[in-house]
């Protein structure tokens, strides 16, 4: 009879591998993050607010004819200078010459009926004193020179209006300035008082900022500032001019304008951008007292309110604390509430890292070594030598 060897190990050993190739391979284990740190401690808190604005012409008009008409030219660009009493555009003044023509004539019918009255009462004030007419006839020709009298001026009147809206058909700059915008263009209708040019005279300059609500209560008539163009590093003293009385509707902010000291050449181009840092007014009650602050890098956004990460050098773990912001103070934020000073809190790579996760320091591959001392080499020495 033939024997046959037992089957149950091989069976035995299919089955492991199975379960081997179906069992799930263990998670790669989640990288030790590198974190930057810093030591926050309580220090003088120095507020500085920069704002941004935009350099301006004191005084701005947006200048338009007087009477309606069609723009026939207009001889002014933005960005040309342009001199007192320089022709800047011309509406079709047919009907206004045409309208000085007949006030003139007018004029000169008034003046005719003038003349012939009053030598009607020269002559009847002859015959008057002769006895050849009553005191009654003379009366009547002294009320008709006085009416054609009245006549004739009304008509003089009546001519210069007319002679004027001919004038007006032509747009004169009042004052030397630069031409900011034009909003018309020839062959429009225009009614009077519509906008063409917007010039800006030649004088001072300002600077205006908008400055959010919480800040533009301690912002005064009279302040002093200093004033940065992009364009330049040098800084300018400015005082503080006027303060809106009311909050833009859209942006919610007030405009401030600080008058610049520097005049005529040195003055700064129109538009010119231009960073300001009000002196007196920047600085809250708080200023000088001993506050914590820290970068705004180490912030972040926890439910309703900010958070910062704390780093347990013992456990190389980190911890979320929640923080209570006050204000700014340039690009440091100043923490009213949530640190003592002393701990070490993260400043880089905060929105990767969960509580409890174990991280490490970083350390800058630039930074030079610490050296080791001599003591320590000779000891690693005489290990070495120690080896069998």
């Amino acid at each position: 009879m033939r024997t046959f060897p037992p089957r149950l190990p091989v069976a035995v050993l299919v089955l492991t591998a199975a379960l081997v190739g179906c069992s799930k391979p263990e998670p790669a284990q989640e990288p030790v993050r590198s974190v930057k740190v810093m030591q926050v401690g309580a220090q003088a808190a120095e507020f500085r607010q920069e704002y941004a604005g935009e350099v301006r012409a004191r005084s701005e008009a947006r200048l338009g004819f007087r009477v309606a008409g069609k723009l026939l030219s207009r001889s002014a660009e933005a960005g040309q200078r342009v001199k007192a009493g320089q022709v800047l555009a011309q509406l079709d003044a047919t009907d206004y010459q045409l309208g000085a023509q007949a006030a003139l004539a007018q004029v000169q019918a008034a003046q005719t009926q003038y003349d012939l009255a009053a030598a009607d009462f020269k002559r009847y004030a002859e015959l008057r004193a002769q006895n050849f007419i009553s005191g009654a006839e003379l009366e009547r020709r002294e009320a008709t020179l006085k009416a054609a009298k009245a006549t004739l001026d009304q008509a003089k009147a009546q001519g210069s209006v007319q002679t004027n809206q001919k004038g007006y058909a032509t747009l004169v700059a009042d004052k030397a300035g630069v031409v900011l915008a034009v909003e018309a263009e020839p062959g429009q209708v225009l009614a009077a008082g519509t906008p063409v040019l917007r010039l800006a005279y030649d004088g001072p300059r300002d600077v205006v900022v908008s400055v959010p609500e919480d800040k533009a209560a301690a912002i005064q008539p009279g302040m002093g500032a200093s004033v940065r163009l992009w364009a330049s590093d040098a800084t300018q003293p400015a005082k503080v001019r006027e303060v809106a009385a009311s909050a833009d509707a859209t942006t919610r902010t007030f405009a401030v304008k600080l008058g610049l000291d520097a005049v005529g050449a040195q003055a700064p181009s129109l538009g010119a951008t231009a960073y300001v840092q009000i002196q007196p007014g920047a600085a809250t009650a708080a200023a000088g007292a001993a506050l914590i602050k820290l970068p705004t890098s180490a912030l972040r956004q926890q439910g309703q309110g900010s958070a910062v990460w704390l780093f347990d050098a013992a456990s190389q773990t980190v911890k979320s604390q929640a923080v209570v912001v006050a204000t700014a103070d340039g690009n440091q934020a100043v923490i009213a509430s949530g640190l003592k000073g002393g701990e070490q809190v993260v400043v880089a790579g905060v929105h990767v890292l969960t509580d409890g996760q174990k991280v490490v320091l970083y350390r800058d591959k630039n930074e030079p070594k610490q050296p080791v001392p001599l003591d320590g080499i000779e000891k690693s020495a005489t290990a070495e030598k120690a080896k069998p």
